[in-house]
């Protein structure tokens, strides 16, 4: 008689499966995005190609090229296969709501789901190192990986690395800031189960999405100070890219920074049964103090326990509070 199935990874479809993957090896959907990328975009294919970790799908959604991107991924689908390879449309609504068309794709069913941006490279073993991590937690429980990158230039020399961030990740440093770089992330499917839940709300961006969602329902971010993504800096970068200290600074006093908190606001309060009552009661309070005069801003901010990650950060977050741009 057939025996039961051990755990749910079992369960999952089969078709992806690599010939020198092992029956137990989780399956990881990548879910990549693409726009006008066909300048690095075989580069990276290549180097998800040549991960350690073989039981792997991607997933590409691309958001209306008008280049050779369509043609690069229809190349690599049928190398790998239709049943590894898979291409869709995205909504057309910019980065962020691409990347939450695939998370919320029901289509696709994976042990863990890695975001995938398409001008980078990814050392070998960038899933293998995140599935070391988040193998070590409560499957039942929502947990995200991401980590710091290496920053290389458009002919892929290296050029320095991403901030090297050493506070505590958590929902008070979630609500002011992202450290979740988006090309390092790889989320468990509780993390993505509950991003489904909620489903495609406004978002500034993905990645400052899921940390804020996961640590405000009580989940586990797990930040890696090893780079293990080679992130490349040009001129079309979307968002990131080389950041100076000051430029970093003077983002707090634009009206962007406000116009962020309150797209994410918005958002939150779409999620605000999914997070738990102590963090309900913080986001609450927080936004509740953005709308008030300057001292009430200033102690409501104090008493939310919201953070950055530097001393000046968080300086320039009260100053911030002061001018009314929070």
């Amino acid at each position: 008689m057939e025996q039961p199935a051990k755990n749910d990874r079992e369960n999952k479809i089969t078709s992806a499966k690599h010939p020198d993957q092992t029956p137990e090896a989780p399956l990881v959907a990548i879910l990549l995005c693409t726009y006008n990328g066909e300048q690095f975009l075989k580069e990276q294919l290549d180097s998800i190609e040549s991960q350690k970790h073989k039981n792997i799908a991607i997933w590409a959604s691309d958001d209306g090229s008008s280049d050779g991107t369509l043609s690069i991924l229809a190349e690599y689908s049928k190398r790998w296969g239709p049943d590894r390879f898979s291409i869709c449309a995205g909504p057309k609504k910019g980065f962020a709501a691409n990347f939450l068309s695939l998370v919320c794709n029901p289509e696709i069913n994976a042990d863990y789901f890695a975001f995938a941006d398409q001008d980078d490279i990814w050392q070998t073993d960038k899933l293998s190192r995140a599935i070391e991590h988040l193998d070590k937690l409560p499957q039942e429980e929502p947990a995200i990986y991401s980590g710091r990158t290496i920053l290389i230039d458009e002919q892929g020399n290296r050029i320095g690395y991403s901030p090297l961030f050493k506070k505590k990740p958590s929902f008070n440093n979630a609500l002011v800031q992202s450290i979740a770089a988006g090309n390092t992330i790889v989320m468990n499917k509780a993390a993505r189960d509950l991003t489904c839940k909620v489903g495609e709300a406004p978002i500034v961006s993905h990645d400052w999405w899921v940390y804020m969602l996961i640590t405000g329902a009580g989940g586990t971010f797990i930040y890696d100070a090893h780079p293990s993504v080679l992130y490349r800096q040009h001129n079309d970068n979307v968002i990131g890219g080389v950041i100076t200290f000051s430029a970093r600074l003077q983002r707090l006093f634009t009206s962007q920074f406000k116009e962020w908190n309150t797209i994410n606001a918005s958002a939150l309060k779409q999620a605000l049964p999914h997070l738990s009552d102590e963090n309900q009661q913080l986001f609450t309070h927080y936004n509740l103090s953005r709308t008030k005069k300057m001292t009430q801003r200033l102690i409501g901010i104090s008493r939310s326990g919201v953070y950055r990650q530097t001393l000046i950060g968080n300086l320039g977050l009260v100053a911030a509070t002061m001018v009314n741009k929070i």
